[in-house]
C-alpha cells in the first residue's frame, strides 16, 4: 500500500478531525474518513491498492455477514473491517486507514456500491438481498437494481457471491460472468413477488417460494453451488447445530452459528461461501465464524438492573419479518424504539407493512422520538401497548427478567451507548 503525498495530507487531516471531534464530545469514528475524502477524493483508491478487498452489500444483514466473514478470513491472516457498521465511503476509508492488514472485509451501503467497486477494485462482492429501505432516501428498489446491474458494463469479470433466492439479487448478478450462487433458504419476501425485469408476477414451484421463475421474460432462480440443508447435525458434545451447509460437490459443512435467528444461518452460509471463494477451507471458515456472538451491538445482551436486555436492530419491513420470527419464539416483553431520524429515513409509512399483530398478547411498549406514530400503528394491529417515549424509562416499567429491545438505526446507536453505560455501572 503506497500513499501519495496528497494522500498523507488527507489522512493527517482526518486524524486531526477525529481528535477535534472527540475533544468536543462528538466521538470519532467516520469523521476522519469523511474529512480525508474531502481533502483528497482519491484516498480510498490508494488505500485499497495492493490489498484484497471484499465488499458486502445488500439491504439487510450487511453488518452481521461482514462480522462473520471477517472472522472466517482472520483464520487465514490479518483482516481489517468496518466493524462498527459505518457503511458509507467515509466509514470504509476509516477502516482502511486505521490498519495495514492485507485483507479488508467491509460492508457498503447499496447506494454507494458503484463508487466503492470503482475505487476499491474488490476481489469479491457479496450480494445478500435487495428490499425496500428508507424510501425518502433510496427510492424504489427497481431503480437501485438498475444502477447495480450497470456495474457489469465496467466490471464484467468481478467475482460475485450472490443469494440465488432473492430475485433482485439474481437480476443483478446474472449480468456478471463469475457468480457463485448460494441458496440461503430465505424464500420470496413481499418486495420480490414480481419480476425485477418485466414486472410480471413470479411463480413458485413449492410452498416455500424457493424455486421461483418468471413465465414472461424467463428470469429464474439459478441452481445453487452452496445451499443449506434441513437435516439436523449435532456437535461431538451432542448439541444441535442445525442443518449443514452443502457444497457444490455434495460435501457437508457443519454450521455452528452463535448469533440468533434463522436469517443469520443464511448470513453464515454466504460468509462461508465467500471465504471459500477467497481460498479459506470451508470447515475452517465455519469454525472461525462460530466465535461471533454479536455484530456492532446487534444481538448483544446487557444486564441493566434486574433486566437482561437483548438489543435487536430492525429498520424496514424485511428486517422486521426476520426479527418477528426471532422474538415470537417466546413471550418476552418487547420495547420498540422508532426515531425516524435522518439516518433512518423520515418516512414511517413502512410501519404499516410490518405484521405487528404477531406481538398480540404480550407486554409491548412504544418508545423513541416517534413513539406516538408507532403507537397508532400498534393500535391498528390490535396490539395492546404502553407509549413511553424514553426507552430507558420504559425499561423501568417492565417486570424483572429478559426484555427484547428492538430499535431503528439511530435509536439503536443511542440505546447501545446509554444502556451499555448503565450495564457497566456508570
Amino acid at each position: 500500500m503506497k500513499v501519495s503525498w496528497r494522500g498523507r495530507v488527507a489522512l493527517r487531516a482526518g486524524v486531526w478531525a477525529v481528535r477535534a471531534s472527540r475533544l468536543f464530545g462528538f466521538g470519532g469514528g467516520m469523521i476522519g474518513g469523511r474529512v480525508a475524502l474531502v481533502v483528497y477524493p482519491g484516498i480510498l483508491r490508494e488505500l485499497s491498492a495492493g490489498r484484497r478487498v471484499v465488499l458486502v452489500s445488500g439491504t439487510n444483514g450487511k453488518t452481521t455477514t461482514t462480522a462473520l466473514l471477517a472472522a472466517a478470513m482472520r483464520s487465514a491472516g490479518a483482516v481489517t473491517s468496518n466493524s462498527d457498521g459505518a457503511n458509507m465511503l467515509d466509514g470504509v476509508t476509516t477502516a482502511l486507514a486505521t490498519s495495514k492488514a492485507p485483507t479488508a472485509v467491509v460492508e457498503i451501503d447499496e447506494l454507494y456500491l458503484p463508487q466503492a467497486v470503482a475505487q476499491t477494485a474488490p476481489a469479491v462482492l457479496v450480494l445478500l438481498n435487495l428490499t425496500r429501505d428508507q424510501l425518502d432516501r433510496a427510492g424504489e428498489i427497481r431503480r437501485t437494481a438498475i444502477a447495480l446491474r450497470r456495474l457489469a458494463d465496467t466490471f464484467p469479470d468481478l467475482v460475485v457471491v450472490a443469494n440465488c433466492d432473492d430475485p433482485y439479487v439474481v437480476s443483478i448478478a446474472t449480468s456478471f460472468a463469475n457468480v457463485v450462487w448460494v441458496a440461503a433458504g430465505t424464500g420470496l419476501n413481499e418486495d420480490a413477488r414480481t419480476c425485477p425485469h418485466c414486472g410480471h408476477r413470479l411463480s413458485a414451484d413449492d410452498a416455500d417460494d424457493l424455486h421461483w421463475q418468471c413465465t414472461r421474460c424467463g428470469l429464474f432462480r439459478p441452481l445453487p453451488q452452496w445451499w443449506l440443508s434441513h437435516n439436523e447435525m449435532r456437535s461431538p458434545g451432542g448439541d444441535e447445530l442445525g442443518g449443514p451447509l452443502v457444497m457444490y460437490d455434495g460435501s457437508l459443512v457443519p454450521l455452528q452459528v452463535n448469533v440468533p435467528g434463522v436469517v443469520n444461518r443464511a448470513n453464515a452460509a454466504m460468509a462461508v461461501a465467500a471465504a471459500y471463494t477467497l481460498g479459506v477451507a470451508a470447515e475452517k471458515a465455519s469454525v472461525a465464524l462460530s466465535s461471533v456472538t454479536e455484530a456492532a451491538g446487534r444481538y448483544r445482551t446487557l444486564g441493566v438492573g434486574e433486566h437482561e436486555v437483548q438489543l435487536v436492530l430492525a429498520k424496514n419491513p424485511a428486517g422486521w419479518a426476520a426479527t418477528l420470527n426471532l422474538v415470537c419464539a417466546d413471550r418476552t416483553p418487547v420495547i420498540i424504539s422508532i426515531n425516524a431520524g435522518e439516518a433512518d429515513g423520515r418516512d414511517t409509512s413502512w410501519l404499516y407493512d410490518v405484521n405487528f399483530d404477531r406481538l398480540r398478547g404480550r407486554l409491548v411498549i412504544a418508545s423513541g422520538a416517534r413513539a406516538a406514530d408507532l403507537g397508532v400503528r400498534l393500535s391498528y394491529a390490535g396490539v395492546d401497548h404502553l407509549t413511553i417515549a424514553d426507552s430507558p424509562a420504559a425499561l423501568e416499567t417492565v417486570p424483572a427478567g429478559p426484555v427484547t429491545l428492538i430499535a431503528d438505526y439511530t435509536s439503536f446507536a443511542q440505546l447501545r451507548n446509554t444502556l451499555g453505560a448503565l450495564s457497566d455501572g456508570h
